[in-house]
């Protein structure tokens, strides 16, 4: 066993531990999409139950402790909290610690991680689309705000005002996703950021940044990216945006929302 205790036939360059809202369709499969050669992902699940609310979110936060735990016992190199929406509602600073603390890895949340995603790309000025209902848009720009980025304009599908509603969120086809990123644009935009694990806009990413001629942000894209950099793997991934084709940099603690003041 001392021989081969490094080894892991799957995850051998990373293991990327995952934590997604339970009723989360999309954020897993599109981690797997993005993943590059000796690069896995393990992942556990936080209940969601009821619809859009700060209490749902808190409850959803608790249970993310166990989901923790879980994934510790399979030696995972990092753990990612994959609900961009819960990592602002809720302090993200308690949900990253509590993670790091039972894992003994590094750990991010899908909102810190888009944080560092703009900062890479040097981004002041943001688009912003959503599936949201109005109170989580409100918190998401108010979040943004304080780390220092304009939002330019915003515009939320609002769903969620349900269970049912809150998980059609995954069944909203890419090719709208694609009309809210040209309904959010502006000239004075830097970036387009589609918000939520749960939207399924990796596959319209590189469409919309040629239409638009600006880089897109989505938060698992964020999320994934920011996996890898923090684990200090500079390998580019293709196709799936100028972040994870261009800033191969790796990333420090310092670089996410939880750890450094609001500029």
């Amino acid at each position: 066993m001392k021989a081969v205790a490094l080894y892991s036939h799957y995850g051998w360059k990373a293991k990327i531990g995952l934590i997604v809202p339970s009723t989360n369709i999309v954020n897993e499969p599109e981690f797997w999409q993005m993943a590059p050669d000796g690069v896995a992902i393990f992942t556990a699940r936080a209940m969601l139950l009821g619809a859009a609310s700060e209490e749902s979110y808190y409850r959803m936060a608790a249970a993310v402790d166990s989901a923790a735990e879980q994934l510790a016992t399979a030696e995972v190199d990092i753990v990612a909290y994959g609900c961009t929406s819960g990592s602002f509602v809720c302090p993200m600073e308690e949900i990253v610690d509590g993670m790091a603390r039972r894992t003994g890895t590094p750990a991010i949340a899908a909102a810190g991680a888009v944080v560092a995603a703009l900062r890479a790309l040097g981004a002041k000025r943001v688009a912003l689309g959503t599936p949201y209902v109005d109170f989580v848009n409100q918190r998401e720009i108010a979040f943004l705000r304080e780390y220092g980025f304009e939002v330019t304009a915003m515009q939320g599908l609002l769903l969620g005002e349900t269970q049912e509603e809150r998980r059609a969120i995954g069944r909203v086809p890419p090719e709208a996703i694609y009309r809210l990123a040209r309904a959010i644009d502006r000239p004075d935009a830097d970036v387009i950021f589609l918000s939520c694990t749960n939207l399924a806009s990796l596959d319209m990413i590189a469409e919309i940044e040629q239409e638009l001629g600006k880089p897109v942000v989505t938060s698992n894209q964020a999320c994934f990216w920011a996996c890898l950099r923090r684990l200090g793997l500079k390998m580019p991934v293709s196709g799936y945006g100028t972040l994870l084709e261009t800033c191969l940099d790796p990333i420090t603690d310092a670089d996410f929302a939880v750890t450094v003041s609001p500029r």
